[in-house]
């Protein structure tokens, strides 16, 4: 049971949670990132789904309120060009790998700054 007091024991199991272990850290880590992940798949669907519709209403009400040489300009388009740059960005952004801010640049760059704060307090 190690350092926990009976209360916070029966605490913890009535909430259905358990002790900190190794494990158990690694376990909720991934599910932190996996839920992350989640949340930024479901953000570029979204953000996919509104584009297609907001596209579909201004280049359909272009089309009945205007004449065929008018519908054939740029500005018709002008919309769904840009706005697909940002769609095109936002894609990348989260199914790329990202090979300079990659994990292990993070994990090198956590290390630099312990052992500057290391230094620091010594």
């Amino acid at each position: 049971m190690g350092i926990t007091t009976p209360i916070i024991h029966n605490a913890m199991q009535n909430a259905n949670i358990k002790p900190f272990t190794k494990n158990n850290h690694d376990k909720e880590q991934a599910y932190i990132r996996a839920k992350k992940r989640v949340k930024a798949l479901k953000g570029f669907y979204w953000h996919a789904f509104w584009y297609i519709v907001v596209n579909i209403f201004l280049i359909g009400m272009i089309a009945i309120n205007s004449s065929s040489d008018q519908f054939w300009q740029f500005g018709t388009f002008s919309t769904a060009f840009f706005w697909g740059i940002g769609i095109v960005f936002h894609a990348i952004g989260v199914f790329a790998k990202n090979p300079i801010f990659s994990k292990a640049w993070e994990e090198k760059k956590i290390k630099q700054y312990m052992e500057k704060d290391k230094k620091q307090w010594k």
